[in-house]
């Protein structure tokens, strides 16, 4: 284990301040802006890379696709959190954007089903197992480096996680309008749709030299290595671990149904492209502003009110939300709605990660944040779109997409409830 001492790994002022964050959250947003990638750009991967003769079949395919990659998450957090609290949060960082700029270049280079038939999907899920796994220890690793170079402003410290994922959806979703209001729709089909991986796979190289360069933090270093972070969780803190996966509910769902919007807005409303992907943009930007404020609330309130109260107004306002959307299919409309569903994920998952750290010790923080976040995930997010469309043919209403958006809150809202009842967080 390193001898420097935790005092000379204090970071502190607003250089180093930004430094921690730039470092700390680049991973998250690299992930979180190929996901955004792959989502918004599921009605063209779906002909490119999953032709069927109905294009039902076809998008529903690539969505399932979308889903798998979360299947990977678990495993990830197994070992990638494990590691994270063995070796150090450092270490967790470097080799997971190490990993994850792996699977985004496969996606830039990736033959289409034209040029090598069924090898091609096979590719393309191979790719996306890759990046589930990497990204597996990606957030929780992150988030305990933040909170433990900074515990004097966990709050605010942690937020950045999702304002960078707001940032990421700005670049994702900025290129998807500028791309679909500049190219041909075969342009766009033969290698346009490559080009918003080509600039994700620049920002890996990035994030490890600047990860590689920060000290590892103080209260790791402090606690020292854990022996057995993986028994500690499961036979002590199970509790723990549950009712976080369930606070991650509706912060995932919210998100997954942002990254389905712009495929709703095409399929479901019959607006164009450009229109649902300006929408995105403009949610984008109000959670990457929003966020940070949000987390300076937390440092003065706490999470749990902030947070119960967004989820209170998740359940009570997506119904009408997609009422006034798929009965006004405007772009005003549609911006609205993206709008207001953007600020109660701000409210509810700029809390989220200060949360999560706290909830956990030392010892089991990065582990018991990676399960629970990766568990979460996949369950009530990555599948996300593939239910809401799902939903969608099912019943044959636009509206059931917000059926799903109630129910996840709801389960949140309960998990928080019972986390503060048990543990007074």
């Amino acid at each position: 284990m390193s001898t420097t001492t935790p005092s000379e790994n204090s970071i502190h002022g607003a250089g180093a301040a930004t430094r921690l964050i730039f470092a700390a959250s680049l991973g998250n947003a690299l992930e979180f802006y190929e996901i955004l990638v792959y989502g918004y750009f599921a009605v063209i991967i779906s002909k490119v890379f999953f032709p069927a003769s109905s294009d039902a079949v076809s998008i529903l395919v690539t969505l399932g696709t979308f889903g798998i990659s979360f299947l990977a998450r678990p495993v990830g957090a197994i070992f990638l959190g494990a590691y994270g609290d063995r070796k150090g949060r450092k270490s967790a960082l470097t080799l997971s954007i190490f990993l994850m700029t792996i699977g985004t270049g496969l996606m830039t280079i990736m033959p289409s089903f034209a040029s090598v038939g069924l090898l091609a999907p096979i590719l393309v899920i191979a790719a996306r197992l890759l990046q589930g796994f990497s990204v597996g220890g990606e957030f929780a690793s992150s988030t305990a480096f933040l909170v433990e170079h900074r515990p004097d402003r966990s709050g605010f410290f942690a937020s950045w996680q999702w304002a960078s994922q707001g940032l990421a959806a700005l670049i994702a979703t900025g290129l998807g309008v500028l791309l679909t209001t500049t190219m041909s729709a075969d342009d766009l089909q033969s290698f346009g749709w490559r080009i918003p991986f080509a600039v994700g796979l620049l920002i890996g190289p990035i994030g490890y030299y600047i990860r590689n360069r920060l000290p590892e933090t103080p209260e790791f270093l402090s606690a020292g290595e854990a022996h057995a972070p993986l028994h500690d969780l499961f036979v002590d803190q199970w509790g723990r671990l549950l009712l976080t996966i369930g606070a991650v509910a509706a912060s995932t769902s919210s998100q997954y149904v942002l990254v389905y919007m712009p495929t709703y807005a095409i399929r479901e409303l019959h607006l164009p492209q450009s229109v649902s992907f300006t929408a995105a943009v403009a949610a984008a930007a109000l959670q990457t502003v929003l966020v940070p404020f949000v987390g300076l609330s937390v440092d003065k309130i706490g999470q749990i009110r902030i947070m119960i109260a967004a989820a209170i107004l998740f359940i009570v306002t997506s119904y009408p939300a997609f009422m006034l959307v798929a009965g006004s299919a405007t772009f005003s409309m549609l911006l609205a709605v993206v709008c207001w569903f953007g600020f109660l994920k701000s409210l509810f998952s700029g809390a989220l990660p200060s949360l999560m750290a706290k909830v956990f010790p030392v010892s089991t923080r990065v582990t018991g944040m990676s399960l629970a976040y990766n568990i979460g995930v996949p369950i009530f997010g990555g599948f996300a779109p593939f239910i809401a469309q799902s939903l969608i043919d099912m019943t044959g209403s636009k509206l059931s997409p917000s059926y799903y958006m109630v129910g996840t809150a709801l389960v949140s809202l309960l998990a928080l409830i019972e986390l503060q009842r048990r543990y007074k967080v």
